[in-house]
């Protein structure tokens, strides 16, 4: 028996979108890392679906559960605004194993000099990849833009890290595990707002409740890049604060010590089970679309499928 897919909007939100439950439930679902394996093949089928679904061109015999596979695949690869296939590396379903691994390394290297600039390095130059892959079509950054972003995020990272390294030789060894969470935390104030200091100038599209044009809002942009970096920090804070205190009790043990080799693929791993649950909650921290009294309308700020890390 056939599905009838005559009211079915491919677009469609499968979560209430004004929840946090329902967000975080919308971003397990597009930042899912398993899709990063995802065939090429399988990626144009699924945008050849989702565009026959918005036509009303659907094939016979397909099934909801396709369709909402294919739009799955189809927002964890390709541009919201563009529809353009993203850079594997660059895509947010990436988030995890890319993550993981910079953070891990960053987590576990953290008592040398060369260590730690060779690592804050790394970390921009990834978010660097993410920023232009996700660059929001509406709002474009050029490419002066981005290299004054990336050259100032990745010398303010360096900076932190060097001279918090510096300052924490004589603290406890757990201050020292808590540097690079600081050098990330200050990159992300100081990148964001370069990158879409665009947006800042010119304010972003807001709209009345029936989604016509009213202009843009500068105000508007400032909170949603407000939002941006407290995404960013609350996505990287729990595995970078809490996990050099299970490190720090992990390396005691007997075990660990005879074998130092597994400190830095289990660091990478339980990085791993953090970054799993803080992407989708963190993005689902704040709405695509909201509504504040002082503008009277909604603001639609592409602020966190559009993160710049």
């Amino acid at each position: 028996m056939e599905a009838d897919l005559s009211g079915f909007n491919i677009d469609a939100p499968r979560w209430d979108q004004s929840t946090f439950l329902g967000r975080v439930k919308h971003f397990f679902n597009i930042t899912d890392p398993r899709t990063v394996f995802a065939s090429e093949q399988e990626l144009d089928w699924a945008k050849v679906m989702v565009e026959k679904s918005r036509m009303g061109l659907v094939p016979p015999g397909t099934q909801v559960e396709q369709l909402l596979y294919a739009k799955k695949l189809y927002d964890s690869a390709f541009h919201p605004d563009t529809g353009e296939k993203m850079n594997v590396i660059g895509r947010m379903s990436f988030q995890v194993p890319g993550g993981m691994i910079i953070t891990g390394f960053m987590l576990q290297f953290y008592r040398t000099m060369p260590a730690v600039i060779f690592w804050q390095w790394v970390n921009q130059s990834f978010n660097a990849l993410v920023n232009y892959t996700n660059r929001n079509a509406a709002s474009p950054t050029s490419v002066r833009q981005m290299a004054v972003s990336y050259l100032t995020a990745t010398s303010t990272a360096v900076a932190t890290a060097v001279g918090m390294n510096m300052w924490t030789k004589r603290a406890p060894p757990l201050v020292g595990r808590w540097v690079p969470f600081a050098a990330v935390a200050a990159a992300n104030c100081v990148n964001i707002p370069m990158m879409r200091q665009q947006e800042l100038i010119q304010g972003i599209c807001v709209k009345d409740k029936d989604q016509n044009d009213l202009g843009c809002s500068q105000r508007a942009a400032a909170v949603g890049i407000t939002q941006v970096v407290i995404s960013r920090i609350t996505m990287a804070a729990p595995g970078m604060i809490i996990l050099p205190v299970i490190m720090e009790q992990l390396e005691r043990l007997r075990l660990m010590k005879k074998v130092r080799v597994l400190h830095a693929p289990l660091q990478v791993l339980l990085c791993g089970c953090f970054l799993l649950f803080m992407v989708p909650v963190a993005c689902g921290l704040f709405p695509q679309e909201w509504y504040q009294p002082f503008v009277a309308c909604f603001v639609v700020s592409n602020s966190l499928l559009l993160l710049p890390n």
